[in-house]
């Protein structure tokens, strides 16, 4: 196994791209594409190009998975506790190396630094140690069948798992998929994002000074020619995505011709709750956070539908406004910045457009915070925090998610139109209640049609806390012991007669 001394730190991101361009990892080492394709990968924040990253295809799918199956079979018969130790030593690594990681992740994605990037990479460090400290639960149970029978359940790996990952939290979203696939003794070939693939290659760098060659493979490349064949393998035997609900589908209905487990988590429209008896000031330093302004309003569980009851509405708007104004937009790589730019100019445009519909059906549109005025700054995907009131009940901007820092503050009168409205929604994905009143709060969280729901809090999706959501908003859990044994094993049933 390689020593995990040989990779020493590197701060400037500028210096890890050049390193890294141009490559996958497969089998253990930085290669080309099969086909010697690569494409730019712009820095969102000044459109420079800031290097190509590989342009995978099926031969590169091909390759990634041979070597993931060799490397299978001896790390599936490992005990389970020293696989652990070894996912446990990749996170104490990865913590490491985590002021390169986030530098390099708020280069490619345009996340400001100090609010989003590094939280970013000590997310990911923690749940690698978390999951590796659960190597001991894949265990089965004894079933009390019949009395001259033992009769027992055993987890086994299902063998090579395919992972996609986003582009908004590219590095904790992937490890809270190859971690506990991992751990269970499971290989993974990850497609990641195309906007945003250096930080994930280099921690699956790091990752690859201690794990066995072609256990951890990373390919770049599109969704059509890199993606899909991942999926269509016919040695993937379980698919883990997070991204859209069309691209979703489209990973379900392939998947669905080989009968193989998915887990999808897919997006959602949040609903905020914020009632009359509420603590105000901590409701709106709530949505500050629940909104994810910092991250540019780029997150699959942001509170991007915000009801506030009539009485409170007025008051709730203008503090929230004050908060978000006092916000500095600026280079993601600037310690000052707390709030940093759309990633691509397809999202830049995309949310734009939301913003205009808005205003053109009367919308109030609350202009918040400043887009930077350095020179060096002005072609970057700057986009003000709008905060959205009158708009008609119908407006897509209250239906559809925008995955920008645009909400919407929605007044109501009656706690059961404001459960039916928050329910009214083909996601379903997380929700918050804010009350003093236990038994309305009690009340919303058995009610609300969310697989993640809080009470006076907005926490951000963090290891142990098992995370999925219903309806449109995908299939299964992750973060948690129950996606580990649920997603990435399977129950064998063994029965001995002992007659």
């Amino acid at each position: 196994m390689p020593d995990a001394s040989t990779l020493v730190t590197q701060t400037d991101p500028h210096a890890l791209v050049r390193e890294l361009e141009g490559k996958h990892l497969i089998d253990g080492a930085l290669v080309p594409a099969a086909s010697g394709k690569s494409f730019d990968v712009v820095n969102p924040a000044n459109l420079q190009v800031i290097g190509q990253t590989a342009e995978g295809d099926a031969e590169d799918v091909a390759r990634a998975v041979e070597a993931a199956v060799r490397a299978q079979r001896d790390w599936a018969e490992m005990p389970a506790r020293e696989r652990g130790k070894l996912i446990v030593a990749c996170g104490r690594l990865l913590e490491q190396h985590k002021e390169e990681l986030a530098k390099l992740v708020a280069l490619e994605t345009g996340k400001a630094l100090r609010t989003e990037s590094r939280v970013e990479a000590g997310v990911l460090a923690d749940a690698f140690v978390f999951y590796g400290g659960l190597a001991s639960e894949l265990k089965g149970e004894s079933v009390p069948f019949n009395p001259n029978m033992l009769t027992v359940t055993s987890r086994e790996p299902i063998g090579v798992v395919g992972a996609i990952i986003p582009w908004n939290v590219p590095m904790m979203l992937m490890a809270f998929k190859i971690a506990p696939a991992l751990v269970a003794g499971n290989a993974v070939v990850v497609k990641s994002a195309e906007e945003a693939p250096y930080a994930v290659l280099r921690v699956c760098q790091i990752m690859n000074q201690v794990l066995p060659k072609g256990l951890f493979n990373l390919l770049s490349g599109f969704g059509p020619e890199c993606g899909q064949p991942l999926v269509a393998h016919p040695k993937v035997g379980k698919i883990t995505f997070t991204g859209s609900v069309e691209a979703g589908k489209a990973v379900y209905r392939t998947a669905a011709e080989k009968l193989i487990p998915v887990t999808l988590e897919l997006g959602g429209k949040s609903p905020m709750i914020v009632m009359a008896d509420a603590d105000l000031d901590k409701a709106v330093a709530g949505a500050v956070s629940g909104m994810r302004f910092t991250r540019q309003g780029q997150s699959c569980t942001a509170a991007s539908r915000i009801y506030v009851q009539r009485s409170l509405r007025d008051a709730f708007v203008e503090k929230l406004k004050a908060k978000v104004d006092a916000m500095v937009m600026g280079d993601p790589l600037d310690e000052a910045t707390d709030i940093g730019t759309i990633v691509s100019q397809q999202q830049f445009e995309r949310v734009k457009s939301y913003i205009a519909q808005g205003k053109a059906e009367g919308g109030t549109a609350h202009l918040c915070s400043q887009v930077p005025a350095d020179e060096a700054l002005l072609q970057g995907y700057y986009v003000q925090p709008v905060i959205f009131t009158d708009l008609p009940a119908d407006s897509r901007l209250i239906t559809e998610e925008i995955f920008g820092p645009v909400t919407c503050v929605i007044a109501f009168d009656d706690y059961e139109e404001v459960i039916a409205a928050a329910n009214d929604s083909v996601y379903g994905l997380a929700a918050t209640i804010w009350t003093s009143d236990l038994k309305t709060a009690l009340n919303a969280t058995k009610r609300l049609e969310a697989g993640f729901v809080q009470v006076n809090q907005n926490l951000v999706v963090m290891p142990n806390l098992s995370y999925g959501g219903i309806k449109q908003s995908g299939l299964g859990k992750e973060a948690s012991l129950e996606a580990m044994l649920e997603n990435f094993t399977h129950k064998k049933t063994v029965i001995f007669n002992m007659e």
